[in-house]
């Protein structure tokens, strides 16, 4: 039975999901580093908010952590690259409530406009000062996005039906996706001469960070004002004060601060700034959903592998992971095939090729190659598995490539696994017998019909007569039974393959002597 850590508050009936679900689930919540870091071994998934830090001190004392799931968009929480390394799905919950945040930058657009906090205090203190406050409409503003994903698509939406002109920067927004939601894609600089109102909808990455620098405020329209409900960091704190001192922003609403909790700050003091502490989620509505998303998710992938939302590694739904399983199980083997085969007296490896055909085509790849690759790492990279193996391929500079054929195919499905390396190519390609069951069909472009089995031993050979039988007779003489021999050949009297499956391990010194028979080019063990 999995188990999950729920280390951080979630609904009860996020709780109740994994428990209904056949996962055991504690509920442990407020733990120190260094408690977390006592029990964390023990759990195959780790359910977060923002509180607790999944740190590399943390993943390094969890051998069977899977997945981390992090109730909420932000991950900033957790040290993903050392989760990715130690092969750990990072998940997030990006949708849960991307409503509840853009209605909250929305609510700071028209406090900042019409100063409602201070009017609020100033009335309370016994004050009418009516004519103090005069706002502004934003009936016909212009307000420009700075990332048009999720979050700033629905605050596009909302801005549009106050009549508002959008304009939005984001490098990944399409031409098209901009006409659909009736937005003007335009580049930075140009938001900035032409906004009157600046929202911020973007992730923090070195990319980002500081996208608000001095130097854009100063490019920015005069009396712009800002709006940050995204991430602390995207705008330099002390350069929008002085902005804001000097008239050049009229005001800024933030949400969000470089360092939180923010106890203090260079816009505190500024009366034309209004915060708000971290409460673009904090609806009872988002809560609910993002810790009932999280739920499912992470019980969906411990149950059947589905992977959605994931930080570190490609998705597979929950109606496709049942499908795709036996098609990564091929992959898996025919790239442990091809890793066994390839030893480091055949130099660096280089180049990995996957080739798909048939039915295989038709499904979604990304999480197929991730299989090759584990497969081919794993016998030389211990803990190699689908989420950390394309890092791994490339920091070390191998190069993957993917070619999905169009063409029919002598097979439903057809999955071919070339290996180069400074020395050799090698290619082994496999099938799926009765639709589940994954059969070798080819070995170095000879045919070879041949099941996986839990322990294989394969031999190149000249093609001659005498080697069977010296070769069956060495094996039955060290006591070895053969399950299954599958024999193939380029052509008669040329290099031939034998493939067998055996009952146990063959052990080194049987295996030396198998490659001391004559006609023996190459012999090695294999375990699935």
């Amino acid at each position: 039975m999995p188990k999950v850590l729920i280390s951080d508050k979630l609904s009860p009936a996020a709780v109740a999901i994994f428990r209904s679900r056949g996962i055991e689930a504690d509920v442990k919540t407020g733990l120190s580093p260094a408690e977390l870091r006592a029990i964390i071994g023990e759990y195959d998934g780790l359910a977060i908010r923002s509180a607790t830090k999944v740190t590399r001190e943390v993943l390094e004392v969890a051998p069977n952590l899977k997945v981390v799931g992090r109730a909420g968009i932000g991950v900033d929480n957790v040290d993903v690259k050392s989760a990715t390394a130690a092969g750990v799905v990072v998940m997030n919950t990006p949708y849960g409530n991307a409503i509840t945040t853009a209605e909250h930058a929305i609510a700071m657009m028209f406090a900042l406009a019409r100063q409602i906090p201070e009017a609020s205090a100033s009335t309370k203190s016994g004050k009418w000062e009516k004519n103090r406050f005069m706002g502004v409409e934003l009936t016909g503003k212009t307000l420009g996005l700075i990332g048009c994903g999720n979050i700033g698509s629905i605050v596009a939406d909302r801005a549009i039906g106050l009549r508002m002109r959008v304009i939005a920067y984001d490098p990944y927004l399409t031409e098209k996706r901009a006409l659909d939601l009736g937005v003007e894609k335009v580049e930075l600089d140009e938001l900035l001469s032409r906004a009157e109102v600046i929202t911020l909808h973007t992730p923090l990455t070195e990319a980002t960070r500081n996208i608000l620098s001095a130097e854009a405020l100063a490019k920015a329209k005069k009396g712009v004002r800002i709006i940050n409900c995204a991430r602390g960091g995207l705008l330099d704190e002390a350069a929008l004060a002085e902005a804001l001192k000097s008239g050049q922003v009229a005001g800024a609403a933030l949400d969000v601060f470089e360092t939180e909790p923010a106890t203090d700050s260079p816009l505190f003091g500024l009366e034309n700034v209004v915060c708000t502490p971290h409460l673009g989620a904090a609806t009872a509505e988002a809560q609910e959903n993002v810790a009932l998303q999280i739920a499912e998710q992470m019980s969906d992938f411990l149950l059947t592998g589905a992977v959605a939302n994931a930080i570190n590694m490609p998705s597979v739904s929950a109606e496709d992971a049942p499908r795709l399983k036996p098609y990564m199980e091929l992959c898996r083997l025919l790239g442990g095939f091809a890793g066994q085969l390839t030893q480091s007296r055949d130099g660096v490896l280089r180049r990995v090729t996957i080739e798909y055909e048939g039915q295989v085509a038709q499904l979604n790849q990304r999480p197929l190659s991730a299989a090759v690759l584990a497969g081919l790492l794993s016998p030389v990279m211990h803990g190699a598995n689908m989420v950390n193996a394309p890092i791994l391929a490339r920091e070390r500079g191998i190069d993957v490539a993917e070619t999905v054929h169009d063409r029919p195919s002598e097979y439903q499905t057809l999955v071919r696994v070339t290996v180069t390396t400074d020395e050799s190519t090698r290619t082994v390609a496999g099938t799926l017998f009765a639709g589940s069951k994954p059969r070798i069909v080819e070995i170095k472009g000879i045919r070879v019909e041949a099941d996986f089995g839990r322990h294989m031993l394969y031999v190149t050979n000249h093609d001659k007569p005498g080697f069977i039988g010296r070769f069956g007779a060495t094996l039955a003489g060290a006591g070895i039974n053969i399950a299954t021999f599958h024999l193939g050949r380029a052509e008669a009297g040329g290099d031939a393959i034998c493939l067998v499956s055996v009952d146990e391990r063959v052990p080194d010194d049987v295996l030396a002597m198998v490659r001391t028979l004559p006609l023996v080019v190459q012999a090695t063990s294999l375990e699935f």
